[in-house]
This record gives structure tokens, C-alpha cells and sequence, in this order.
């Protein structure tokens, strides 16, 4: 299976890549034969890819990755980088190749200490395979010490290093940055694209797959998550009764409780998922013992550790309250679709004995205002604002309309 496959919907961003990747390779096969390269190369040493959520933003990084640490025979015969089979391919997809180094925000932030070894390693030459590459999959998370960290390294690379941004949109970029990269738009998934998917990858129903991508809006992941997933879709209709249950204070201070204690929840099951395992690998590599005590001069790195892991589980917070007022927000759109009586297919079809009990209660200027109440929340978290406070008044701006 190709590299590409996953990338769905995407048809020229991906036609773009395969042509990178192709001069790119005729780069690395020239350079290595002493003889001179494409003369108009569409290779370049640092991308950005932007997209809304759901477009696949870090999928499509992976797949030129992975294309680009392409070894498979067939080139040699003519054919593309990128079949997906081969060492290279697969290490680089899976995140195990030596030569591909991925950053993430752990919390909110991308931290200067986060970066200081990867760009480091960007000033030298691949260990085993054809390119250096950084990914970088929350470019839009680094913060002003470590972004200018990544400037420094985008602006003088090393020949054959590769770094490629993922962002939601070009303005979460430092101007400085973006225009050093080649940008690269993508698009939201067409829903009939990613229910494809859903019934072809993971052998999902079609009816639960078309419900899936079109609760989702055609975010590929969510929508995964959502067909496959019981608790997701438990979650899922908690948050859209909450419409319904904020026609009093009582009521309103209940409805964001819940929504916190589900955000804290999700991140209770991720650390429960990893921060155990972590912790106990660190010891072993520190010359710990199970049950005993640590070495001298290791609890410096134990408390890194540890504070590594408080920022995921905020994040991991942060991001379920997100994804959580993403889906408050499709359910006001619908609303406001069924008072406009537009000629749209509702996101929340499943829902819609609520969803005109809503429009018929109010009118579309309240929706509006009910719409602008949850971007206003999404605001305030991301100005750090203690969430159940931002959900509290989110809430109380719902009922007022």
C-alpha cells in the first residue's frame, strides 16, 4: 500500500508531495553519484503544511516522510518513492526510523528544552537514511524561545535536512518562519472520502461509517474514533443534551461540571496508558530497581519526568474540552440551518427531535449569539483561563441567548 493512501481527499496536495519526493530522490541518487541534479527541483529544505482540524495535516507529513525515506528497488526501475513496503517507509510511517525525529507538544507549549536536541540533531547528516527530517506536528504550539530556535535551523540547514511544520493556518507561524517554508493548504475530507475509509481501512458498517464522518465533519480521526469507539459516542451525546439542560443556573453549573469531569477523565485514561510504563522505563535506565530506591543524582530526571507528564494531562484536558465544544458548535450551525431553513444536510441528523426543539425556542439571532458564547470559551482557554471557569460562564451565556 502506498504512503498516499491514507491521505484522504487531498488529490493535489498529494500530487505536489509525490513530485517533491521524486526530485528529491533524484537529488540524493545524483548526489551520491556525483553528477548533477533536476535543474528545477521541486524539493525544498522546509514545508508548512496548514489545514483545519481533520484535514490530515500530520498524516500527509508522515506519508512525505516516509516517501522521502523511500529504499524500495523499484525506484531504481523507474518507479515512485513511496510504496509504503519497504524498511524505510515503514519505520518512517510507524515513527521508529533513526533519521525521522517528530516533535509534539506535550502541554500547551512547545518549550525551548523540547526542541534544543532535535535541532541540534537537524545540523547533521542522515545516520542511516536518505534525509534528515524534522516534523514538527504543533508548530503553532511553539512558543516564542523555542520558535526561534527552529528559525535558526530553518534558515541555515544542512544539505540533506528536511523540516516540515504543521499548523492549522499560516498565521500561527512566526512570518519569520513561513517564509522560509514552502506552504502547502489542506482541505477538510469530503464526508463520502472519509466514510470510505472508515468501511474500506478499518471494515466499518457503512451506515455507522456515514454517520461517523458526517457527526465529525469529515475529521478522519475523530470520526474513527467516533464508529469504533463506545465511550466517544457516549461523550459524544452527553454533550449534545447540554442544550438542553441550561434553562436554569442549577442546571448550567451542572452541565459544565460534567464537561470538565469528562475532559479529566479522558486525560485520567491516557496518563493511566503511559505515565506508569514511562516512569518505571526511566528507572531501569537510571540503574533503579522495581519497588527500591533510585540512585544518587536521579531526581532531577524523575521530576522532569513528572512534570512532563502534569503538562500532557492538561493538554489532554484542554483537547477534550475542545473537541467538545467543536461538537456544540456543529450542533448550534444545525440549528441555525434548521431556522434559516437552508438546504444543507445536518452534521447531527441523530439528534434532531433536539435540534428543532432548540430552533423553535429561539430565533436565529439567539443561535448566534449561542454559537459566539462557545467560540468565546475556546478563546478564553486558550488565554489559559481556569477551564470550569470558562465553562461556567459559557454556559450561562447559553441560557441567557
Amino acid at each position: 500500500m502506498p504512503v498516499w493512501d491514507d491521505l484522504v481527499g487531498q488529490d493535489r496536495v498529494q500530487e505536489q508531495l509525490r513530485a517533491a519526493a521524486r526530485d528529491a530522490d533524484a537529488l540524493v541518487t545524483a548526489d551520491a553519484g556525483g553528477t548533477a541534479g533536476p535543474e528545477a527541483s521541486k524539493m525544498t529544505h522546509a514545508w508548512l503544511f496548514t489545514g483545519p482540524p481533520g484535514s490530515g495535516r500530520t498524516t500527509a507529513a508522515r506519508a512525505f516522510a516516509a516517501a522521502l525515506q523511500c529504499v524500495s528497488p523499484d525506484r531504481a526501475l523507474g518507479g515512485e518513492p513511496g510504496c509504503g513496503f519497504c524498511d524505510g517507509c515503514h519505520t518512517a510511517l510507524v515513527g521508529t526510523h533513526a533519521d525521522v525525529s517528530t516533535v509534539a507538544a506535550v502541554g500547551t507549549q512547545i518549550l525551548v528544552d523540547d526542541m534544543r536536541d532535535t535541532v541540534r540533531k537537524s545540523f547533521t547528516s542522515p545516520a542511516n537514511g536518505r534525509w534528515q527530517v524534522i516534523l514538527v506536528e504543533d508548530a503553532e504550539r511553539l512558543n516564542e524561545k523555542s520558535a526561534n530556535a527552529v528559525l535558526k535551523a530553518v534558515e541555515e540547514p544542512a544539505p540533506r535536512t528536511v523540516w516540515i511544520l504543521c499548523a492549522p493556518s499560516i498565521e500561527d507561524v512566526l512570518p519569520t518562519i513561513r517564509s522560509r517554508c514552502r506552504h502547502l493548504t489542506l482541505r477538510t475530507p469530503p464526508v463520502e472520502a472519509v466514510a470510505d475509509v472508515l468501511i474500506r481501512r478499518d471494515g466499518i458498517e457503512p451506515d455507522a461509517a456515514y454517520a461517523a464522518a458526517r457527526a465529525t465533519q469529515g475529521h478522519i480521526d475523530h470520526a474513527r474514533r467516533l464508529a469504533t469507539d463506545e465511550r466517544a459516542r457516549t461523550r459524544r451525546a452527553t454533550v449534545l443534551k447540554l442544550p438542553l439542560r441550561v434553562e436554569d443556573v442549577g442546571g448550567c453549573l451542572k452541565a459544565a461540571q460534567e464537561l470538565i469531569d469528562a475532559a479529566s477523565e479522558d486525560a485520567k485514561e491516557v496518563a493511566e496508558g503511559t505515565d506508569a510504563k514511562e516512569t518505571e522505563e526511566l528507572k531501569a535506565a537510571l540503574g533503579g530497581t522495581p519497588g527500591g530506591r533510585m540512585p544518587r543524582g536521579t531526581a532531577g530526571a524523575m521530576k522532569e519526568l513528572e512534570d512532563k507528564q502534569k503538562r500532557r494531562r492538561t493538554r489532554t484536558q484542554r483537547d477534550s474540552l475542545d473537541l467538545a465544544l467543536g461538537e456544540l458548535t456543529s450542533f448550534y450551525r444545525d440549528v441555525l440551518a434548521l431556522q434559516l431553513r437552508a438546504a444543507t444536510a445536518l452534521a447531527n441528523e441523530d439528534v434532531r427531535d433536539a435540534l428543532e426543539r432548540v430552533a423553535r425556542d429561539s430565533t436565529p439571532e439567539r443561535t448566534l449569539r449561542r454559537i459566539e458564547a462557545v467560540l468565546a470559551c475556546r478563546e478564553a482557554m486558550d488565554r489559559n483561563v481556569a477551564p470550569l471557569l470558562a465553562v461556567e460562564a459559557m454556559t450561562m451565556a447559553l441560557r441567557a441567548g
